[in-house]
């Protein structure tokens, strides 16, 4: 039976839900016409990230790639192509840059929460999306005159929130994407031209100029992609300083080791908020050849797909994986195929997204400017829909008296 309608009604809810009636960890289904096979488990993210089994190519939907990715992005491609283009991304992302981006945005955080204590109320969702555009924006060097934060900000929040969804929030999304495609194209052609200055070794400069073959650089409307490939994710971090300030607000006593400055807790706190709420419901990718796993076969050209936010939830691997409990990440380390919110595997050469560290190292750093900012959290609608990818408490989390320390 096809399962297309009742993934667009249960969530986050649906594999885990056909899941809880196999022992193995695996579930034959179809989707959109074509047999699926949906796994979980450490052993299952290596068999998923294994390259003979899975491509990328024809796998992820148009609709999402409209949207989300953008056609043409690294996210479609496999092999050496795939490992090429991600060396675009990959040296932006070593520690020190890391660092370098999370001071820029936490200087803007800090600039705009001076402001908002002007305001009688502040949605820290929607706020945190501006933050962290005009930061990224700053940090990659794009031009302050080419870029206007807050409309770039809600298109790069549109494209992330209308992937998954048919209806309205979809369409806002595409001429989001569409909208912003042509802005940084006509920017990576003012850089190429000598129009506009990108500055060396900047992520705008970096793009402009990769070449995926040696006799041509990305043409610009594919280079445009891959810029908004790094604006996009970074602006989407706004999801979990939105479920930060949830989980600060259900879990108070989390506060004062934040407040403390207390690093090695700031990251255990980051892996908990990013494994605790939903997220990506599932990843998938085509078979390039009939598997089987656990007994259960998909044959070649159908779908495989890994159950991230039942596997984030498997009291196999977490066992009280409904309690919010941020020392689980302080006994052990996390195991990158176990906790994989962003994907499993090896980000150096595999499909894991390379923005991992950047949305831990982003999240280490407002979750501490957070819970040092005092506030009142008044009547609103905090709930999670489970139904709703993806999801993010219903008020967007509005605060009021808004004091800066």
């Amino acid at each position: 039976m096809d399962r297309t309608l009742s993934l667009l009604t249960e969530g986050y809810a649906w594999l885990p839900n056909r899941m809880r009636d196999s022992t193995d960890s695996v579930v034959r289904t179809r989707l959109l016409g074509k047999p699926v096979l949906a796994v979980r488990g450490p052993e299952a993210v290596r068999f998923f990230y294994d390259e003979g089994n899975v491509h990328r190519h024809g796998a992820i939907p148009a609709p999402v790639l409209d949207t989300l990715f953008g056609q043409g992005a690294v996210h479609t491609l496999d092999g050496d192509a795939h490992r090429t283009r991600k060396e675009l991304f990959l040296p932006l992302l070593d520690p020190g840059r890391v660092a370098d981006l999370a001071e820029h945005v936490a200087a803007t955080w800090d600039e705009a929460a001076r402001s908002w204590s002007e305001r009688p109320r502040v949605v820290l969702f929607d706020e945190a999306g501006v933050v962290l555009t005009r930061g990224v924006c700053r940090w990659a060097g794009l031009p302050a005159e080419a870029v206007d934060a807050e409309p770039l900000a809600r298109d790069l929040i549109a494209m992330v929130d209308g992937f998954a969804t048919p209806g309205p929030r979809h369409l806002r999304a595409r001429r989001a994407r569409a909208r912003q495609e042509a802005r940084m194209t006509r920017l990576i052609e003012d850089v190429r031209s000598g129009k506009v200055t990108a500055p060396a070794g900047s992520v705008l400069e970096r793009v402009a100029r990769h070449h995926d073959v040696p006799e041509a650089p990305l043409d610009a409307g594919t280079a445009a992609v891959e810029l908004l490939n790094v604006l996009r994710p970074t602006a989407a971090v706004s999801w979990f300083v939105a479920f930060s300030a949830h989980a600060l607000h259900r879990w108070p006593a989390h506060r004062e080791r934040l407040r403390a400055g207390d690093g090695a807790f700031a990251t255990a706190f980051a892996h908990e908020v990013r494994r605790f709420y939903p997220f990506a419901p599932f990843l998938g990718g085509r078979t390039v050849k009939e598997l089987t796993w656990h007994g259960e076969s998909v044959p070649a050209g159908g779908m495989l797909l890994l159950d991230v936010y039942g596997q984030n939830h498997d009291e196999k691997l977490w066992g009280d994986p409904y309690t919010f409990r941020p020392e689980r990440f302080l006994e052990r380390p996390a195991d990158p195929d176990e906790l994989i919110p962003q994907g499993g595997g090896d980000p150096a050469t595999g499909h894991r997204c390379p923005g991992e560290r950047v949305t831990v190292g982003l999240l280490e750093s407002l979750a501490v400017r957070l819970a040092r900012l005092e506030y009142t959290v008044p009547e609103q609608d905090l709930r999670i829909s489970l139904r709703r990818v993806p999801t993010r408490p219903r008020s967007g989390f509005a605060v009021t008296g808004v004091r800066v320390p």
